[in-house]
C-alpha cells in the first residue's frame, strides 16, 4: 500500500544526534528552502535548472546502495524523481485517475509491499512546455523544460564520474544490447549492475514485481532508471521501488529507447517550440492519437484555471513520512456505528468468535441473504479466521429466503440474524443490518457468495485508520484467481454511450467513453475511485451516519452509485485497496433477464436523480442502444422491449412482502392508522384484513370514520376484533380525517383509503421512516388494471410512463404524517383532494415515496368511471385554490396564485414518453381523456355545481380477502 498524507503538520526529517554531516547540514538543505515550487493542478513540481537537478540526483545515488550499507548506517530514503508533462497533470493531477498516489518533495510517502515499512522521497522536475510556460508565469523568471530524454546522458556522464552504478528497466531485450554496446563504446567507466526488460505480465503481478524488486536489489544499483511508460512506470516505484535497493529511482519514459538510438528524437526546432507532440504524433498517430487528442486538451484548461507558486519556507514544509499501524486499543475509542448502550471492550477471541450485541467492535459485517444457503457458511467461515485478530460482529439481514439460509445461519449463535420482513431488496437489507450492527469503528458491506482471504479485512481498516480514506473496496477474483472488474466511473452520456457501442472491446478508450475501469493498473494499484460493485465496501462509521442510509428506491443495483456518488459530495474519499482480496463468486442470487432489464432501468433513474434537462434522456438513449446491439443474445431476451417501454418498469423485481406473520410482527413500531369510509361495505373487509395481523400486536390503533354511511359499513368494520368505529353524520372526507385525528393517540400517522389494502410489511416500513426527518410519505404503488378496458389501461400505461406521477404524494391511496408534519397545517382543510393539499404543503426534502411493497391502486373498469375520477381530480387543486382566497384578507386575495396548471410540463413529459406506435396510442388516449374533465371544468368554472361526489363504483365489488400477505 503506498500512501499519502497531506493534512499532517509541517516537520522536518530527524536526525540522529551526533550523526550530522556537512551535507546533512548546508547544502542539501539549503538546496531544499532555496529552489521555488508551484502546484499545477495538484502536482506539485520543483523548479530547478539541469545544474541542480543533476547534482542533487547524483549526490543521492552516491550513497552505498541497499546491497553494500552496514545494516544500521544512517542514509537517505530512496529519491523517485519524475518528469511531469501535461500528460502527468492528467493522469496524477487534482482530477486524474491517480489523483493523491504519489508524494512530492513535500509529501514523502511510504510503502509495506513486501512486509517492511519504507519510506520514499519525491522530486518532481518540469517538463512539456504548458507546464514550464506556466512555470515561468507563475515565478516571473524563465525554467528550462528537465525531460527524462534530456536529463539522461548529463546523469550518465555524472554517475561514470562519480563511480554511481546504474541500472536499466524497460525497453525490449534487443533495445537492451543495442545500449550495452553504446555504452560500453561511449562510457567505459559507467558501472552498469544490471538491466531488467519485464513484460506487462510481470509487472502486472504482484509476486512477479516483487521478484524483480528482490534481483535489482540483489545487484545493487544505485541509480536506477525506470522506463516503462506512464504511468505504469510512476506506479511501480511508488509500489516497489523501495525494495529495489536503490537510492534513486528514475521514472523516464521511453529513455531506454533514446540513449540506444532505437528511437528518433524530435528535431531540436520541433521541441524549442512546443511542438515535440506533434512530431511525435505524425510519426505514430495509433498509439498517441488517443492520448494528445482526447485526454491531454481537459488538463490545458485544468493547468491554466489550478495553478499556483507555493510560499517558501525556511526549513522546507515537508510533511513526514505516513505511518499507519494499528493503534492501541486504549488509545482508540471506535466510532459507533448505531446508538445504544454503552458498550464494553473485549479482545479478538483465537476461535474466531464474533463479538456479541453490547460488546464494541472493530467492524460490524453487514450481509444481506436472499436464498443465499449454498454460499453463506463458506462466508462465515472465512470471517471466523479473520475474527481471530479483529473484532468483528456478524450480522445478517434475510430478505424472506425460502431455501435453507435460515437454516444454516441458525448454526451460528454469534451471528446476528435480522428478518426483514420481506424481499425488500439489497439497499433495504443493509439498512436493516446497519440497524442492529451496535457500536464499531468502521462498517463492513458484504455479498454472501463472497469468501475472505486472510488479511483482507485487517488491510481495509489500515486503510480506514490511516485517515486517507472514509470508504474502502477490495480486489476482487473469481474462483479460478482472475480479477473481476469493480471499479466504475461516474455514469455520464459518454461512458453510457460508450459502454453500448464498444462493450468489453476497446478497453484502452477515453475514460469519458467507459464506465468501466479495465485498466490492469487499476486493479495492482491502491488509489482514489468514482465508486465500486457494493459486493464488498467499508466504510468508517463516523462517515456513515453522515452519508445516510443506502436509497431503498433502487431495489437492486445502482444503490452503490448513489451512496458512493453521496459520500463524494459530502468531501469523503473512496479508496481501492489491492492488498485486501477476497473472492467473488458471482450471482449469489441468482440472474435472469429481468434483473438484467432492472439494472438497465436503474440507470436512468439514478440519472433522474441527480440530473435534470437532457442528460436522463441522452442516458436512456445509451442504455437503449446497448441492449438494440445485444438484443440476439439469449440472456438478453425481452430486455429491450421493458427498457425502451417506460410503462413496463412496474413489472421488474421489486420489494415483496414476506409470508411469514413473525419476521414482519416484531418490535413493530407504534402509530395510528386512520381510514375514512363512506358506504364502502364493498371493500371495508377486504382493507381491514390486509392489516388485521398488525392490529393483533395492540401496538397499531386502527380507527375507522364512518361519515354518512348508510350502509353496513361499521358493522363490518366493527367485527375486526381491536378496530375503533367512529359514526358521524356528515358525509365529508376531510371531516372524517379530523375526527380521526381528534381520537387518535399514536405517532406516526397513516391515512388510508377504505378501498386501498396495505401489507404489514410495507405499514411497517412507512412508519419507520416518519420517525426519521420526513414529514410526509406514502409507499410505492402499482396500478391494477383488473379487466378494465383498453382506452382505461392505455390511460394507465401512459400515465406510468410520466416521472411526475411518480414523485407526488397524491394518486396511492395513502400517505403518513409525521407529528410534526401534522402540525404544519393542524386540521385537513374541506376539500376533495386532501392527498393533493398534503403534497403541496411539504418542500421535495421533506417527503418521500418510501421504498417498500407497492399498494395495488385498482383502476377504474370503463371509460364513464374513469371520467369520474378525473372530474374530481381535477377539481380538487381549484376547490383549494378558492378556499385560500377565501381565508385571506380580501385586498391580499388578489395576490394568492392560481393552481399551477402542469398541462405544458404534462404535454412534454407526454411526448418524451413516446417510444413507438403503442406507446404512441397510449399517450394519445391518455392526451383524450385527461382533456374531458379540464373541458367540463373550463365551461362550469372553478365554483361550477357539484352535484354527486364522483366515485368509481366499478372496483367497489366484493372480491376474495387475501389474508396472511405481509
Amino acid at each position: 500500500m503506498t500512501t499519502t498524507v497531506r493534512e499532517r503538520p509541517a516537520a522536518t526529517r530527524d536526525v540522529r544526534p551526533g550523526t550530522e554531516t556537512p551535507e546533512d547540514d548546508g547544502t542539501r538543505a539549503d538546496r531544499a528552502r532555496t529552489h521555488p515550487r508551484v502546484e499545477l493542478a495538484g502536482v506539485v513540481v520543483d523548479l530547478m535548472d539541469q545544474a541542480d537537478a543533476v547534482a542533487t540526483i547524483v549526490q543521492r545515488a552516491a550513497q552505498p546502495a541497499a546491497a553494500d550499507r552496514p545494516s544500521r548506517a544512517l542514509v537517505d530514503p530512496p529519491l523517485a524523481v519524475i518528469s511531469a508533462n501535461l500528460d502527468h497533470i492528467v493522469q496524477f493531477g487534482e482530477t486524474g485517475r491517480w489523483r493523491h498516489v504519489l508524494g512530492d518533495s513535500l509529501h514523502p510517502t511510504s510503502t509495506d509491499v513486501d512486509g517492511a515499512r519504507r519510506p520514499l522521497e519525491w522530486l518532481t522536475l518540469l517538463d512539456g512546455a504548458p507546464l514550464v510556460a506556466q512555470s515561468s508565469r507563475l515565478s516571473g523568471r524563465p525554467w528550462p523544460r528537465l525531460a527524462g530524454s534530456d536529463l539522461a546522458e548529463p546523469l550518465l556522464d555524472a554517475a561514470e564520474q562519480a563511480g554511481v552504478s546504474v541500472g536499466f528497466v524497460g525497453g525490449s531485450y534487443v533495445v537492451q544490447r543495442l545500449l550495452s554496446r553504446r555504452l560500453t563504446r561511449t562510457r567505459p567507466g559507467l558501472v552498469v549492475a544490471g538491466m531488467w526488460s519485464p513484460d506487462r505480465s510481470e509487472l502486472a503481478d504482484d509476486a512477479a514485481s516483487l521478484r524483480l524488486a528482490s534481483a535489482i536489489a540483489a545487484a545493487g544499483p544505485q541509480l536506477l532508471i525506470v522506463g516503462l511508460g506512464k504511468p505504469r512506470q510512476e506506479l511501480w516505484i511508488s509500489r516497489y521501488g523501495p525494495a529495489t535497493g536503490a537510492n534513486v529511482l528514475l521514472a523516464f519514459g521511453a529513455v531506454v529507447d533514446f540513449l540506444a538510438d532505437a528511437i528518433q528524437r524530435a528535431p531540436r526546432v520541433a521541441s524549442d517550440h512546443g511542438l515535440e507532440w506533434a512530431w511525435r504524433l505524425a510519426r505514430e498517430p495509433r498509439r498517441l492519437a488517443k492520448r494528445y487528442l482526447l485526454d491531454d486538451p481537459p488538463g490545458l484548461l485544468q493547468l491554466r484555471r489550478h495553478s499556483a507558486l507555493l510560499p517558501q519556507t525556511d526549513p522546507p514544509a515537508v510533511s513526514p513520512p505516513p505511518v499507519t499501524p494499528d493503534p492501541p486499543r486504549s488509545a482508540r475509542r471506535p466510532e459507533a456505528a448505531a446508538v445504544g448502550g454503552s458498550p464494553t471492550t473485549e479482545p479478538p477471541r483465537p476461535d474466531g468468535t464474533f463479538a456479541a450485541p453490547g460488546l464494541a467492535a472493530d467492524v460490524a459485517v453487514l450481509v444481506v441473504t436472499f436464498n443465499s444457503a449454498d454460499h453463506i457458511d463458506a462466508l462465515l467461515e472465512s470471517l471466523r479466521r479473520e475474527a481471530t485478530g479483529l473484532r468483528l460482529r456478524v450480522v445478517v439481514a434475510d430478505n424472506a429466503s425460502t431455501d435453507a439460509t435460515l437454516q444454516v445461519l441458525g448454526r451460528h449463535s454469534d451471528v446476528i440474524v435480522t428478518p426483514t420482513g420481506g424481499n425488500l431488496g439489497y439497499a433495504a437489507g443493509i439498512n436493516v443490518a446497519a440497524r442492529a450492527a451496535g457500536e464499531a469503528e468502521a462498517l463492513l458491506v458484504l455479498n454472501p457468495d463472497l469468501q475472505v482471504l486472510p488479511g483482507a479485512i485487517a488491510a481495509l481498516l489500515s486503510v480506514i485508520r490511516s485517515g486517507m480514506a472514509d470508504l474502502v473496496v477490495p480486489r476482487l477474483v473469481d474462483g479460478d484467481g482472475n480479477v473481476q472488474p469493480s471499479l466504475y466511473r461516474e455514469p455520464s452520456p459518454g461512458t453510457i454511450m460508450g459502454d453500448a457501442a464498444f462493450g468489453r472491446r476497446w478497453r484502452q478508450r477515453p475514460a469519458a467513453l467507459a464506465g468501466t475501469d479495465l485498466a490492469p493498473e487499476s486493479y495492482q494499484f491502491g488509489h482514489e475511485i468514482d465508486w465500486a460493485t457494493g459486493a464488498a465496501v467499508m466504510v468508517r462509521a463516523a462517515a456513515a451516519r453522515r452519508i445516510g442510509e443506502w436509497d431503498e428506491r433502487f431495489f437492486l443495483y445502482s444503490e452503490e452509485t448513489d451512496y458512493f456518488r453521496r459520500a463524494r459530495d459530502l468531501g469523503f474519499v473512496a479508496w481501492y485497496e489491492p492488498k485486501a482480496t477476497m473472492v467473488h463468486l458471482g450471482s449469489g442470487s441468482g440472474t435472469s433477464p429481468e434483473l438484467t432489464a432492472l439494472m438497465a432501468v436503474n440507470v436512468v433513474r439514478y440519472a433522474r436523480k441527480y440530473h435534470g434537462g437532457r442528460v436522463p434522456a441522452a442516458i436512456w438513449a445509451g442504455v437503449v442502444l446497448g441492449e438494440t446491439l445485444r438484443v440476439h443474445r439469449r440472456d438478453r431476451r425481452g430486455v429491450l422491449a421493458v427498457v425502451a417501454d417506460e410503462g413496463r418498469w412496474d413489472t421488474l423485481p421489486g420489494p415483496t412482502a414476506s409470508t411469514e406473520p413473525v419476521h414482519v410482527l416484531t418490535d413493530f413500531p407504534h402509530g395510528s392508522v386512520i381510514i375514512p369510509a363512506h358506504n364502502e361495505s364493498a371493500v371495508i373487509s377486504r382493507t381491514l384484513s390486509s392489516i388485521e395481523p398488525v392490529v393483533r400486536t395492540g401496538l397499531v390503533e386502527v380507527i375507522v370514520v364512518c361519515n354518512g354511511c348508510t350502509d353496513d359499513t361499521a358493522a363490518l368494520a366493527a367485527a375486526v376484533p381491536g378496530v375503533r368505529v367512529i359514526e358521524i353524520d356528515v358525509p365529508s372526507k376531510t371531516t372524517a380525517l379530523n375526527v380521526g385525528d381528534s381520537h387518535a393517540t399514536l405517532w406516526p400517522r397513516v391515512y388510508l383509503d377504505a378501498d386501498t389494502e396495505i401489507t404489514p410489511t410495507t405499514l411497517r416500513t412507512l412508519l419507520e421512516h416518519l420517525r426519521g426527518p420526513v414529514l410526509a410519505a406514502r409507499p410505492a404503488f402499482r396500478y391494477d388494471v383488473g379487466t378494465a378496458s383498453w382506452p382505461v389501461r392505455s390511460y394507465y400505461r401512459a400515465r406510468r410512463r410520466l416521472p411526475s406521477t411518480n414523485q407526488a404524494l397524491w394518486g396511492a391511496g395513502v400517505f403518513g404524517l409525521s407529528e410534526e408534519g401534522h402540525a404544519r397545517f393542524g386540521e385537513f382543510p374541506e376539500v376533495t383532494a386532501d392527498d393533493y393539499f398534503v403534497d403541496q404543503s411539504f418542500e421535495d426534502d421533506e417527503k418521500m415515496i418510501v421504498p417498500a411493497p407497492p399498494v395495488p391502486v385498482r383502476t377504474p373498469q370503463d371509460v364513464a368511471s374513469l371520467l369520474k375520477v378525473l372530474r374530481r381530480n381535477q377539481r380538487g387543486p381549484a376547490e383549494l385554490w378558492t378556499q385560500q382566497k377565501a381565508d385571506t384578507r380580501r385586498d391580499e386575495a388578489r395576490d394568492v396564485p392560481p393552481p399551477l396548471d402542469t398541462v405544458t410540463s404534462t404535454t412534454w413529459e407526454l411526448l418524451r414518453s413516446v417510444h413507438g406506435p403503442v406507446s404512441g396510442c397510449e399517450a394519445l388516449a391518455y392526451a383524450v381523456l385527461a382533456a374531458v374533465p379540464r373541458v367540463r371544468q373550463r365551461n362550469n368554472g372553478p365554483d361550477g355545481p357539484v352535484t354527486e361526489w364522483e366515485r368509481d363504483d366499478s372496483t367497489r365489488r366484493p372480491q376474495p380477502t387475501e389474508r396472511g400477505r405481509l
